[in-house]
């Protein structure tokens, strides 16, 4: 009887095959994800120390489904879900929210695609054009911090015609009265030719209105790099007023969320513009060994709280699927400043209170693996 069963069973699903597998092959679903793990030291100036394991070096610890659809005619429906996890402790990354990294679905074709839901911003998509680390930990810029990614996002992703790409956001605030003014909007442009590339990432959003503080939140960003063979040389450039502070430093916070929100108008920081700058570069000394270093700036331009910052890092793939890395890595706070070192996770283990962090040095060594599957 099992065996008829199964028979049955085997048939039918040929048949079932037979008739449908045009469907089928025009579909697929992808399981995917990162386990990114290391061990962190860091060290003040004011001689406090930490010893922690870290989440997210390079890669948040993440697990995914994306998946697509052919339509036909050169159209394809896509989707992408996505979501962060501690693997130091199991948690998930955020508890508010299930897919807290990435949740659209987007319609594409030779028009480009259109995609809606929780996204992942221009800027965040552009760290590998800006420096060898990926803009990740080791990188002057990730301490000053980037927005990530956005609720209720409708974005446009053009081909790439001529070298050029273009990408843009608008992701709606759902406030009353209020949402187009505290929207954010986002803008990229990319151009690639040969070994050079060059491009801009934009983000900006308003107060509500009326406001005590009138200037918009703006996070402007231009890079280019340079293949030249072995490895690339970067440099990057960008403006922003998007830091305050908080009961752990004078910036250690930021006044438009990098994870969603909206601007209310309140803070005085927002009339605190920085310019940030970094070069790096990096060497494949073999097939699977590569080494790069940087140094950057965070110069505020409205008064006393400048950085500066340097790192070495090496990666050894042990296969296409895991890396080993180190990273040393050094933040000069200058005057009141008050930055800290940042991985693609934020450091649970991070120096919490001011006379740790404001107008201190702070050094960070880190070892550890990422297992990509």
């Amino acid at each position: 009887m099992i065996k008829t069963v199964s028979m049955a069973a085997a048939v039918a699903a040929c048949g079932m095959a037979v008739c449908s597998t045009a469907a089928f092959a025009q579909s697929s679903v992808t399981l995917y994800g990162t386990v990114d793990q290391y061990v962190s030291y860091l060290r003040s100036s004011s001689g406090e120390k930490s010893v922690a394991l870290e989440d997210g070096a390079l890669t948040r610890t993440r697990w995914g489904l994306r998946g697509s659809e052919d339509l036909g005619g050169g159209r394809r429906a896509t989707f992408q879900l996505e979501a962060g996890a501690n693997a130091d402790d199991g948690k998930a990354a955020d508890t508010s929210r299930l897919f807290d990294r990435q949740a659209w679905v987007g319609l594409g074709g030779g028009f480009g695609e259109v995609r809606v839901g929780r996204q992942n911003t221009v800027v965040l998509g552009r760290g590998s054009y800006v420096d060898h680390s990926a803009r990740t930990l080791g990188s002057v810029f990730n301490a000053f911090g980037i927005p990530a990614r956005y609720d209720n996002d409708v974005s446009y992703i053009s081909p790439r015609v001529a070298g050029f790409l273009v990408e843009a956001h608008y992701a709606l605030a759902e406030t009353p009265n209020q949402s187009r003014r505290q929207s954010v909007k986002q803008l990229g442009v990319d151009y690639e030719t040969g070994p050079y590339r060059l491009g801009y990432v934009g983000v900006t959003a308003g107060p509500r209105s009326p406001a005590a503080y009138t200037a918009n939140v703006q996070y402007q960003n231009v890079y280019a790099n340079y293949d030249y063979g072995q490895g690339k040389v970067y440099l990057a450039y960008a403006r922003s007023n998007n830091t305050t502070a908080t009961g752990a430093g004078n910036n250690t916070g930021t006044i438009l969320s990098n994870v969603g929100g909206v601007v209310d108008g309140s803070n005085a920081d927002v009339n605190r513009m920085y310019n940030l700058w970094q070069i790096s570069a990096d060497y494949r000394a073999t097939p699977q060994f590569r080494v790069g270093a940087l140094f950057g700036l965070l110069d505020d331009r409205s008064g006393n709280r400048s950085a500066s910052g340097m790192s070495v890092a090496g990666f050894y793939d042990l296969s296409k699927r895991t890396t080993v890395y180190t990273v040393g890595q050094q933040l000069r706070n200058r005057g009141s400043a008050g930055f800290r070192p940042a991985g693609s996770a934020g450091l649970k283990s991070n120096f919490a209170t001011p006379n740790d962090v404001n107008g201190r040095t702070i050094t960070g060594l880190h070892a550890g693996i990422l297992h990509r599957f």
